[in-house]
């Protein structure tokens, strides 16, 4: 298979130690034993830092996203690092760079590419630029749930979802101030267009994302219903009914 897995700087760099680096670095050269693997990581919590000082110094919002871009890199190239032998030797700029450089059969690290995407958006371009089977998203939360988990304790997580549900909770997740949603909207939307089978997944222990290459999945799955013709919905487990009378979902799905 070919895999892209979008590994959050809040997971990857929480605290900036060789041995988180060493660790991801053994469950993606697992992996890649089997399948071709793209890696995008984030920038974190150092990558926060700097975008507020660039702010507090009256840098403009493209610029902010260039110094988060440099984060993310630095951070690929850590990994890189770790990974040895088993990596392309540099962080890609574009997709196209990414793409060469799997031809060459080593694992492919890089972190953003342009201003206004975040590294969610990079992964999920990169996995429809490359054709790929799976696109992976490790973050801080354990799958996609129907508010922030973090801040509230009611809120319930899917086990499986279409991306047009996605895109919706997403929607409404980011109407908050302050909350926290596991994908962008941006990148939903690329997952939906592309109809790529995602997975979200707790980042933070690394045998996680090897247990979703091999079929078990222990966050969210996200992909298109194939049991369903256009127009048609398909019958919705308890969870997704209460989903709908809460609102979670628009009227689309909710006929059931």
């Amino acid at each position: 298979m070919k895999i892209v897995v979008s590994i959050g700087g809040s997971v990857l760099a929480k605290e900036l130690q060789p041995e988180n680096f060493k660790r991801y670095a053994n469950t993606i050269k697992e992996i890649g034993k089997n399948h071709a693997v793209f890696i995008v990581t984030g920038g974190g919590k150092a990558a926060r830092e700097y975008i507020g000082v660039a702010r507090a110094l009256g840098s403009d919002e493209a610029s902010c996203d260039l110094i988060g871009i440099d984060i993310t890199r630095l951070n690929a190239r850590l990994l890189i690092a770790a990974l040895g032998d088993a990596a392309y030797y540099e962080p890609p700029l574009n997709y196209k760079e990414a793409r060469t450089a799997s031809l060459t059969s080593k694992i492919v690290v890089m972190g953003g590419v342009t201003p206004g995407q975040t590294t969610d958006a990079v992964s999920a371009v990169l996995a429809e630029y490359t054709d790929a089977d799976i696109l992976i998203n490790a973050t801080s939360i354990d799958g996609v749930y129907t508010s922030d988990p973090k801040k509230n304790k009611s809120a319930r997580k899917f086990e499986t979802m279409t991306p047009h549900q996605l895109i919706e909770i997403v929607m409404k997740t980011e109407m908050v101030a302050g909350a926290n949603s596991p994908i962008d909207l941006l990148a939903a939307k690329i997952i939906e267009r592309s109809n790529i089978k995602t997975i979200v997944l707790n980042g933070e222990n690394p045998q996680n994302i090897i247990d979703a290459v091999n079929g078990k999945y222990n966050g969210t799955v996200i992909e298109k219903d194939k049991k369903v013709k256009p127009g048609q919905n398909s019958k919705k487990t308890e969870f997704e009914k209460d989903a709908c009378n809460l609102g979670y979902y628009s009227g689309v799905g909710c006929d059931n």
